[in-house]
């Protein structure tokens, strides 16, 4: 230990008398140098890095803009307000925003049991334990029944 602190005070001072070599500061490595490459490298390096942000950038606001496009379907579906936030995403994508194949298929499917569940048919297929073709055929006899009370009426 002592002799650490003599070779301090009088190191030191030895190489200040005989002119010593300084230590000379590593002068800053370009960043090309520091990953091992050359600058022509490096240069490809970085535009092949900007080519492939905005490749993401991109990709990311169509993403934004389809899902934008469902949530506006939707409103549209149930007649809620409109939200400009998404009528903005979509815009800035442009027009070729247009629903996912995968959603457009469902959709088509919802429309098309919607359809059938619209007329008194569809309501009463959707209640259990009620048999359609009993129902079809008494419907068919009472109105055939109608018919032949109307032949025999004296006003018609």
């Amino acid at each position: 230990m002592a002799s650490f602190i003599v070779k301090q005070m009088v190191g030191g001072k030895l190489k200040d008398l005989t002119g010593a070599a300084e230590d000379k500061p590593e002068e800053p490595k370009s960043e090309a140098a520091a990953q091992g490459m050359t600058q022509e490298e490096f240069e490809q390096y970085k535009e092949q890095l900007e080519e492939e942000k905005l490749e993401r950038e991109a990709d990311f606001a169509q993403k934004k803009a389809e899902r934008a496009t469902v949530r506006s379907h939707f409103r549209d579906k149930y007649r809620l307000p409109k939200n400009e936030l998404d009528e903005g995403q979509i815009q800035a994508a442009g027009d070729d925003v247009c629903l996912p194949t995968e959603l457009a298929k469902m959709i088509a499917e919802d429309n098309q049991e919607e359809e059938k569940k619209s007329g008194v048919l569809g309501h009463l297929t959707s209640i259990q334990n009620v048999d359609m073709d009993h129902l079809k055929d008494k419907a068919q006899a009472t109105l055939e029944d109608l018919k032949k009370q109307t032949e025999n009426c004296s006003l018609m």
